[in-house]
């Protein structure tokens, strides 16, 4: 049975990889998105008529409306939502532009969730369907300059697994991707970054600086991300977290084991604030 899959971001990317891949496969109507269309020109030799190109910008609701109404003009359903758009940003919390950040949430958290919310009643009267939230190790464990990223993804995290819980009865399942390290642009073209001026955060000054040329050295291949997602998400069994990459989940593993013992010690006299 031939499915319909929607990509948001497909100019670069995770959503590159993941777009290639599917315009190969011969039970898939691939849903390809960018702000630039001609960004897109890379799927035009698996082009048969299984693709459909829109023009998206997640922050403006009419591009969301009008791009989840060609995808029902043309192949009638959604089966998998992969909202993979998103930006990065190196800064420390003080140096940090406001309107930069505020961007930032529209695009990673606010465009993510209306995009999800369009397509939710076409979900609901399949009485089935995928979606796939990319969220980052980072968000489960941060790191300084990288705050406000992070709280950016710890609110997908929040966001995703309180949709499960609601949709979970209705056969809609959701899923949260959480790379660590990968050779994509994320941390070039698709991130502003914030040196520090001389003085209490210059510390900070090359790892902020750095980053374009960690993006391609990470250790992470998006290509063999893109396969592991396609089958996680064909398999029906994808876990509601996904992470990618040894960082992902070392962690990951790391930060919750120390949430832990301080819970573990503290458990009395937390209890101790109920009045019972």
């Amino acid at each position: 049975m031939v499915k319909t899959w929607f990509i948001t971001g497909t100019s670069s990317g995770f959503g590159k990889e993941l777009a290639t891949l599917l315009a190969q496969k011969g039970d898939v109507n691939l849903v390809a998105t960018a702000r630039h269309t001609e960004q897109l020109d890379y799927l035009n030799q698996y082009d048969h008529g299984q693709i459909l190109k829109a023009t998206l910008d997640v922050t403006k609701k009419d591009q969301v409306a009008a791009a989840v109404k060609s995808v029902e003009d043309k192949f009638s359903t959604i089966d998998v939502l992969i909202n993979n758009a998103g930006l990065g940003y190196f800064a420390t919390i003080e140096d940090s532009n406001e309107n930069d950040v505020r961007y930032m949430f529209d695009v990673n958290v606010f465009g993510l969730a209306d995009m999800t919310k369009a397509v939710l009643p076409l979900m609901r009267n399949q009485k089935s369907g995928r979606i796939i939230n990319f969220s980052s190790a980072l968000g489960l464990v941060t790191m300084p300059t990288m705050g406000f990223y992070s709280a950016t993804k710890f609110a997908v995290e929040g966001y995703s697994e309180a949709l499960n819980q609601e949709v979970s009865g209705l056969g809609i399942k959701v899923s949260l991707v959480e790379p660590s390290g990968f050779r994509t642009d994320w941390s070039g073209r698709s991130s502003k970054k914030v040196v520090p001026k001389e003085g209490d955060y210059s510390g900070y000054n090359d790892m902020i600086s750095a980053n374009d040329q960690n993006s391609e050295q990470a250790p992470g291949d998006p290509k063999i991300a893109a396969q592991i997602i396609y089958d996680q998400a064909t398999s029906g069994d994808m876990p509601e977290h996904l992470p990618l990459g040894q960082f992902a989940v070392d962690g990951s593993r790391a930060k919750f084991k120390k949430l832990t013992d301080s819970f573990d010690k503290l458990e009395k006299l937390a209890y101790s604030a109920d009045n019972k």
